[in-house]
This record gives C-alpha cells, sequence and structure tokens, in this order.
C-alpha cells in the first residue's frame, strides 16, 4: 500500500513533464497507477473475505504515536476500488476533453494525480493522525482543482469557501480525534471502533467534532453551499469530486466510525437530523436549476444525505444499503457530470432551457446518461434501484428510535429525486430545437463519449448480480448489532410494502415532474428561506471587518507598538504562569539553592554584559548601539565557553557574527544617529518593560527545574548518542539524529525567512531575469578565464569598485584568508559528528567567507566566487535533508534514522561514516543560500541605491537592482 501511495506522488511529481513533452496525451500515462491500484485491491480480494487483511506499520513519530499505520478491510476495499477506477475513467477522460493548450493544464494534471492518492491514504490510514493528514492534503488539493481556473473570479470564490468551510471542519474534527485518542488510549482507528471509550462528556464531544468534519467535507446542511459553488471547477474535477473523492471522504468518516459510537444520542441526532435536512433540501433546490452541473450538484447535496442517514442509523440492513447506494452513486454520478461535459464540449452551453432535442445528435450518450439517471432516481432494473428497495427495507423494519421518521424523510427525498432526474434527461435530450454546436472544438468525442456511456451501462449490469455483493458486504455490515429482520440485495423481493413504495415513489416523482412548470411557479412565489451562503458571506465580512479594526487599533505600522505588544503578552500570560508557580514553591517551603557563579571569569563576563547592555540602551548612534549588543552577544558565547559548551560558544560567535554583518549592511542606509526623542514616560515604560520581561525569563529558567517529575533526556545521551547516533558530540546528534524532525521545520522556517527577505528587498522587481542573466554571465567568464591562469588572479572583479572605496589592507587579507575559512568550514561540516562543528556552523563560517569576499570586491566579486542562485542553494539542502528520511524509510528503517558503516581503507585506517551526515551536508547548504540570499538582497541591492542616491555611476552588471530602471 505504502508503495502505491508512492508510485501516485511520483506520478505527480512527473506529470508537468509529462505534459509538456506529451500534452494531454499524458493523462493516459498518469491513470497507470489508478490502474495498478484497482488491480492490486482485485488480487486482495480473496485476502479481505478471508479477513486476512492487508496491513502495513512504520513508526513515524513515536512521542505523539504518530505512525504509518495502513490498513485496508472490506470498507476501505470498497472505497478502494470506487476511487481508483473512478480515477482511471476520470483521467482517460481527461486525454480528449482538454486542448493541448489549456493553461496551466500541467499544473492541473498534477493535482488530479495527486488527489487520488491522498484519497487513498485516507481510506486505508488505521491512525487517526494519519488519517487527519492526508485529509487536509485532500482539502488542499480540492481548493486547487476548483480554483484551477485561476483568471475567473467566481472560480478563485468557490475554491476560497471551500477551503474556508473544510478546514474548518478538518480543525474542529483534529481536535476531536485527538480527545477520542486520548479518551481511548490509542490512536488506533480500528481498536477504538472495536473498544469505544466509555461515554461521557468528552467523549460526547469528542463524536460531534469528529462529524462536524465529516458533514462539512460531505457538504450537509449547513455546509451544504460549498459544494455547488465548486461547480466553477472543470468538469472532470466535478465528476471525481462528487463520485469517488472529497464528499466521500466525509461519508468515508461516518461509516468509519458508525459501528463503534452510531449507538450513541449525539451521533443519532447529528447524522439524521442533518442527513434528512440535506436530503430533502438538495432534492428541494434541484428542481429550480437550469445549469445542468448544478442540478447535478444540488443532486449530490441531496444523495450526501440520504448516504449520512444509512450509515448513521447503525443497523445492518441500513448499512448493507448504504454501501449499495455508496457505489451506485459513484457510478451514476460520474458518469451524469462527464456527460455534462460532453453536451458543453459539443454545445457550448449547459442551460437544459436551450439543450432541448440534442439526444438526436448524441443518441448513444443520451441512452446512457438516461440509464443513470434512472439509477440515480431508483428505477428498476438498475443498481439505484437495489439501493433504494435496501434503504426502504431497513428503515420500514428497522428497530431504531428514529427509523419511521427517517423512512418518511427519505420517501420525500426519494420523490424530488426522480423529479429531478427527470428533469435533467428531458432538459438534455427530450424534443425541441436543436442547439448549435460551437464554431470549433478540439475535444476528442470518441473519448468524451466513450466514458460516461461505459459508467452508464456499469449501472445497468451491475443491478442484477447485486445479490452476490451481499456476502462480502456482510463483512462490514455484522460490525454492527443484528436486527430481527434482515434486508436483502436483489431487483426483485416478491410483492410487499417495499415494493409499493418503489412504486408510489416513481408515480409522485413523475407527478411533481410532469408540473414542472406549476412548481417552478410555486418555488418562485414561495418565501425564500435565507441561504446558507448568505451567512456564511456575513460571517466572513464580519471577520474581515473585526480583523481590520484590531490591525488599526494594534498594529499602525510602528516597531515600539509591535514589540510593546509581544512583550506584554509574554509578561502576562509566560509570566503569570511563572508567578503563580513561585508562589506555589515559597507556599509548599520548597528549598531553593542557587548558584551565582561558579568561577570569578564567569562573573566578570556576567558584569561586561550587564554593562554593555545598559551602555546599548542609552546610545544615541546606532552603529555603537549595535556594537555594544554584539558585545553581549559575544559575552553570552564565552559564558558557554565557560561552562564546558563549547559547541554552542561557536554557534553563538558565529551568530553574532552574522548578525552585526547583516546590521551593519542595513545601517548604511540609516543615519549614523537614533533621529526620535524619547519622552520621559516611554522612556519609563521601555524600561519597565525590559524589567519584567528579564524577570520572566530569569524566574522560568529558576522554576522549570523544579517542575521536573522524571529523569531528564539527557542523562542517557551521552551513550545513545554513540550506540545510535554514531557520534560523540552529543549537540550535533541532538540536532541531525534524536531532534532531526525539529532541524526539519527549523531549516524549513530558514528557507521561509529567506524568500521573505528577497521578497520585501525586490519588491519593485518585475524582471527576475535579469539577476539570473548577471550569474550566467559570471560562469561564462569563469570559463573562459580558466584557459589563460594568468588571467584569473584573486579578487579579479573587484576593478568594478569605485576606486574611492576600495581597501587594498582588505583586499590583502581577504586573498591570505578566504580559502582558509572555507577550508575551515568543511572541516566544521565533516567532524562535527565528534567534535565541536556541524552543518549549521560550517556553513555560517562559509557565509562569513563569502561575506569577505562580498566586502573586498562587491556584487560582482560575489557572483564570481558563487554563481549559483540562492533559492538553488535553499532548495537543495532541504531536499537533501528530507531525502534522507526518506531513504532511510524505504530500506525499512524509521523515518530520518541514521546507519552507520566502518570501511577499512588501507594506509587510511577505519573511515566511519553516518547517514545524518547528508542531513548535515543538506543544513550546510541551506545556511549558506540564507547567507547569499542576505548578501544579494541587503549587499548588492542596497549598493546599488546608495550608488544610485549618491549620484555615482554604475557599471553595468555591479549590481542586483531593486527596480526597473537600469
Amino acid at each position: 500500500m505504502l508503495a502505491l501511495l508512492i508510485v501516485h506522488f511520483v506520478a505527480y511529481a512527473v506529470a508537468p513533464f509529462l505534459v509538456r513533452v506529451f500534452g494531454r496525451r499524458a493523462f493516459w500515462a498518469l491513470a497507470l497507477p489508478n490502474v495498478g491500484t484497482a488491480v492490486w485491491a482485485i488480487s486482495q480480494a480473496p485476502a479481505v473475505l478471508d479477513g486476512d487483511l492487508p496491513t502495513q506499520l512504520w513508526q513515524w513519530i513515536p512521542a505523539i504515536a504518530m505512525t504509518i499505520d495502513l490498513r485496508m478491510d472490506m470498507l476501505s476495499w470498497v472505497l478502494t476500488l470506487i476511487i481508483s477506477i473512478i480515477g482511471v475513467l476520470v483521467l482517460s477522460y481527461c486525454a480528449g476533453y482538454f486542448e493541448d493548450g489549456e493553461p496551466d493544464l500541467e499544473r492541473f494534471a498534477a493535482h488530479l494525480t495527486a488527489f487520488s492518492g491522498a484519497m487513498l491514504g485516507l481510506v486505508w490510514s488505521d491512525n487517526l493522525l494519519l488519517l487527519y493528514l492526508f485529509w487536509e492534503i485532500t482539502t488542499v488539493l480540492s481548493y486547487l482543482l476548483v480554483g484551477h481556473l485561476s483568471d475567473k473570479s467566481e472560480s478563485r470564490q468557490a475554491a476560497t469557501q471551500a477551503l474556508v468551510v473544510t478546514t474548518f471542519g478538518g480543525l474542529a474534527m483534529l481536535v476531536g480525534m485527538v480527545v477520542l485518542g486520548l479518551a481511548g488510549g490509542t490512536y488506533r482507528l480500528s481498536e477504538l471502533i472495536a473498544a469505544p471509550p466509555e461515554p461521557g462528556p468528552a467523549v460526547a464531544a469528542a463524536v460531534v467534532l469528529i462529524l462536524v468534519g465529516a458533514i462539512s467535507k460531505s457538504a450537509l446542511v449547513p455546509f451544504h453551499f460549498w459544494l455547488p459553488g465548486a461547480m466553477a471547477a472543470p468538469t472532470p474535477v466535478s465528476a471525481y469530486l462528487h463520485a469517488a473523492a472529497m464528499v466521500k471522504a466525509g461519508i468515508y468518516l461516518v461509516a468509519r466510525f458508525a459501528p463503534g459510537f452510531a449507538d450513541r444520542t449525539e451521533w443519532q441526532l447529528t447524522c439524521l437530523v442533518l442527513g434528512g435536512l440535506t436530503m430533502v433540501i438538495g432534492g428541494y433546490r434541484a428542481l429550480r436549476q437550469h445549469d445542468l452541473k448544478l442540478l447535478l450538484a444540488y443532486g449530490t447535496v441531496s444523495q450526501l444525505g440520504f448516504l449520512v442517514i444509512l450509515f448513521g442509523s447503525g443497523t445492518q440492513n441500513a448499512a448493507l444499503a448504504g454501501l449499495t447506494m455508496l457505489v451506485a452513486h459513484a457510478v451514476f454520478k460520474a458518469s451524469l457530470f462527464l456527460t455534462v461535459g460532453a453536451i458543453d464540449h459539443a454545445t457550448g452551453t449547459r442551460d437544459l432551457r436551450v439543450l432541448d432535442g440534442l439526444g438526436r445528435r448524441m443518441p448513444v450518450l443520451a441512452v446512457a446518461s438516461t440509464l443513470a439517471a434512472a439509477s440515480m432516481a431508483g428505477v428498476p432494473p438498475l443498481l439505484g434501484f437495489v439501493g433504494k428497495e435496501a434503504a426502504y427495507s431497513a428503515l420500514l423494519h428497522g428497530e431504531g428510535r428514529f427509523s419511521q421518521w427517517m423512512l418518511a424523510v427519505v420517501f420525500t427525498g426519494s420523490v424530488l429525486t426522480f423529479a429531478y432526474s427527470a428533469r435533467f434527461v428531458w432538459g438534455a435530450w427530450g424534443p425541441g430545437s436543436e442547439a448549435e454546436a460551437p464554431s470549433e472544438s478540439h475535444a476528442n468525442p470518441w473519448v468524451v463519449t466513450a466514458v460516461p456511456v461505459a459508467l452508464g451501462a456499469l449501472g445497468l449490469v451491475l443491478g442484477a448480480p447485486s445479490a452476490l455483493a451481499e456476502p462480502m458486504f456482510g463483512l462490514y455490515t455484522r460490525l454492527f448489532p443484528a436486527e430481527g429482520y434482515a434486508a436483502h440485495l436483489g431487483l426483485w423481493h416478491g410483492l410487499n410494502l417495499v415494493l409499493l413504495l418503489s412504486l408510489v415513489t416513481l408515480a409522485l416523482g413523475a407527478i411533481v415532474f410532469a408540473l414542472r412548470v406549476h412548481v417552478e411557479s410555486w418555488q418562485r412565489a414561495a418565501p425564500h428561506v435565507p441561504a446558507a451562503v448568505s451567512a456564511y458571506r456575513g460571517i466572513m465580512k464580519g471577520l474581515d471587518r473585526v480583523s481590520l479594526e484590531v490591525t488599526g487599533l494594534l498594529h499602525r505600522g510602528s516597531l515600539p507598538l509591535s514589540l510593546s505588544l509581544i512583550l506584554v503578552v509574554l509578561i502576562v500570560i509566560p509570566g503569570g504562569a511563572t508567578l503563580l508557580a513561585w508562589l506555589d514553591v515559597i507556599g509548599a517551603g520548597m528549598p531553593v539553592g542557587i548558584l551565582l557563579w561558579e568561577s570569578p571569569a564567569q562573573l566578570a563576563t556576567s558584569i561586561v554584559i550587564a554593562i554593555a547592555a545598559l551602555a546599548a540602551v542609552n546610545s544615541r548612534r546606532r552603529f555603537r548601539a549595535v556594537f555594544l549588543v554584539g558585545v553581549t552577544g559575544y559575552g553570552s558565547a564565552l559564558l558557554f565557553l565557560l561552562h564546558g559548551a563549547p559547541d554552542l560558544a561557536l554557534t553563538q560567535v558565529l551568530v553574532e557574527t552574522v548578525s552585526l554583518v547583516v546590521f551593519v549592511l542595513v545601517l548604511r542606509r540609516f543615519s549614523a544617529h537614533f533621529p526620535d526623542i524619547v519622552t520621559g514616560g516611554v522612556r519609563v515604560w521601555r524600561i519597565l518593560l525590559g524589567v519584567l520581561t528579564g524577570l520572566v525569563f530569569t524566574g522560568v529558567a529558576l522554576v522549570a527545574p523544579m517542575g521536573r517529575t522524571g529523569q531528564p533526556d539527557s542523562t542517557g545521551m551521552p551513550q545513545s548518542a554513540v550506540e545510535f547516533g554514531g557520534g560523540y558530540n552529543i549537540v550535533n546528534v541532538i540536532l541531525v539524529d534524536i531532534r532531526a524532525w525539529d532541524t526539519m521545520g527549523e531549516i524549513s522556517v530558514v528557507l521561509v525567512a529567506a524568500t521573505g527577505v528577497a521578497s520585501l528587498i525586490f519588491i519593485q522587481s518585475t524582471n527576475l531575469s535579469r539577476v539570473r542573466l548577471n550569474l550566467a554571465a559570471a560562469r561564462a567568464k569563469r570559463l573562459v578565464r580558466s584557459s589563460t591562469i594568468a588571467e584569473v588572479g584573486w579578487l579579479s572583479e573587484v576593478r568594478a569598485v569605485p576606486s574611492g572605496r576600495r581597501s587594498l589592507m582588505f583586499e590583502v587579507v581577504t586573498r591570505l584568508i578566504f580559502h582558509a575559512v572555507m577550508l575551515w568550514s568543511l572541516y566544521l561540516l565533516f567532524t562535527g559528528h565528534n567534535d565541536p562543528g556541524g552543518g549549521f556552523a560550517g556553513g555560517l563560517v562559509a557565509g562569513l567567507g563569502l561575506t569577505i569576499r562580498y566586502l573586498a570586491g562587491g556584487a560582482a566579486e560575489l557572483r564570481a566566487a558563487m554563481p549559483v542562485m540562492p533559492g538553488a542553494l535553499l532548495g537543495s539542502g532541504l531536499f537533501l535533508s528530507a531525502g534522507v528520511g526518506f531513504v532511510s524509510m524505504l530500506v525499512g528503517g524509521q523515518v530520518l534514522e541514521s546507519w552507520t558503516f566502518d570501511i577499512p581503507l588501507p594506509l587510511i585506517g577505519n573511515l566511519h561514516i553516518v547517514t545524518s551526515m547528508f542531513f548535515d551536508i543538506g543544513v550546510y547548504l541551506v545556511v549558506i543560500g540564507l547567507m547569499l540570499d542576505i548578501l544579494r538582497s541587503l549587499g548588492s541591492s542596497l549598493d546599488y541605491r546608495i550608488a544610485e542616491a549618491e549620484g555615482r555611476a554604475i557599471v553595468p552588471g555591479d549590481y542586483e537592482p531593486m527596480g526597473e530602471r537600469r
């Protein structure tokens, strides 16, 4: 299963390349992962029927009980076939539906391919946290697919609407899952269903929150409005999301949790009430739609409510009907949506008031879509009729508290379903004036017709042998309590009340359709209930207004005000908690021993730091203040060293040095003195904030060790660092092995920060290709000069620096130390696993080496030293670090697990290699990329501005400008 997921996401990665090379024909290749999944699922049918369920388990993040726990039982097996088979047909349909010149077709193909993989991961997940991860991936991908036509405002609005609603539900669901996992003592879904936690307020709230996620995803009332809006997406997206993905995720969640929680009052009230309202409201609104896609969208809303009623009832018979309708709905809904796509391509419109008479031009498609609509309406001998008969039987003979009420609701909804199904068929294919075809269409009519025809025929083929599926479905339905009456699948069960209900449904539905003109008039005249979408828009406008007012009040572009707000929150919340902790310590009479210093050197260093801090606060000159702040940083490094932490001391020194460089680069654009005149009240406020902040940090540092209840993690680290991490430098082993996930997150933040810095500096630039051209010229110049050693020289680009800004002493020093600095950075990188250093420290040293080259020779010399884009280094570093975790998982280990190799080499000795070294190399590249980004943005771009302001001549190629003007 993991291999199939990997194949899907590999296909996602290569999809843009395939589409660029092969055009729309690439969709045939992109359908192959779904073909493989369907074949594999079919081959696993005997194992699933025998109870030998396919399972796979990998440890991922044990600290939070998050595992890659995959499992396929009967329910997920059915969903797997739906997702993969419908996926194959939809992707094949795309090969005929789209044109080769379709805008952003590469991105669309990638997202649609990834969507099928994410849905498979969702239905296979047996870990709640992993399920949530795939759940949110489908949310993001659906946003991208619905908003594919990004040049249209309605597409962007529909995508945002779907994202906001489903993300809200997903976050609520996550809270419910965490609470349920804590109450049940496990996050494994199969164990929670088999042994649900005892009822209580917390569990009841968790169940409702999980259902909020399901009903928002499956567009139940009051979240139903986002689904019709999503019709702004291309037709293949609508077909896949409605038939096999996205909305089916919510149905799957209800079906998955129902065996363990459907007997609870909060469950039944939520599912049955909202499911019933949704079924009736969706059917009612479908009757007044003139756009075929909108008609089907509201029909989907109605059918989703129907499915929630069946799975939420918590009985064997209703679950059997639910599984049958789940399959039937996937087949007929995909066929109908793809039919609408074919009609739209053939005529250029979806308005059923215009499309009369189209059946004479497209008779095969008309027959197939009529079969699909008949299945949706519950007409025999189609699969939809089998499912609706089973639903009537389950609710008519049901022993639940709400069965009879739900039978009335389902009967009403089914009447409406027949009426809007007939409305679809009559509007699309009925007699009338034939619609005109568009002047030009490059769609492949054979493919666009064959796929919906195959699906329409499938609903007919599956109807007669439906009874054969009953033993298979029983593996799921037997998870529910047994009933006195057993419903069965099939086309004929004799003359009984269920058959009578079906016939009455068809008759009343036909009457409603026959009176459609009067029904439409009555709907127009009836009072309109406020739409849910209006409430959504009102809420969003209110939130926008509140955020605008809060932003205007608290964020006025004043840095002192922003910092004051941050520090006030720090003082009030963590400071208040620290104060309460200290009061508990004092009240308990606990002894508090504080060692002020261990040596006179520590005391002397602390005094220097304090003096420098006070002097920095009172400094009136910018550069002096920066220098004094640097003294506090270097003093802290000395304290680390005096406490026996050379690795921390080295890192602190390097970070402080880089900070000084950044400050100096920025200060060139500011006046030498601080311009603002601070009043006495403001000064007192700042002093108060500073003192209270210092007290909070001091209090936290003192009280935190007193709250420890177990052995610290550091107790066993000296031994585990060697045994599992393969190194003696505990700090580095923590960064690249024990806490590698933390480091992964940190370097991701570094990448985002570097991107933000560059974006702020180049905010006026609309042509970054100039930067790339400068780098290409630097690389070409290096190749030309490499053929003549005499012309290479040191600091060959220093001639571009204005003579008044050159420093002979600095150039000489640069020539002497640059290579030594770069070699030292490599030394720190490769020895950091056993000695002070590592990728972070090595990257900072290399970045400082590049800084020396830049200060000596300017922007042109920086390009000569490192003629690459910073983004290439940042991306390569992050990719390398993440790739180490991926490879370790492929070879059977945990994510980011380290592997140690000792290779004997002649004359050299034993070569000790740890795979986490490659992770460290990734960190090294990320840090160098950050430094290069800073030098390019805060360095050479500001050089350009300074030169422009001073009126000096700008030599072409010297700088990477911030704006268009050259």
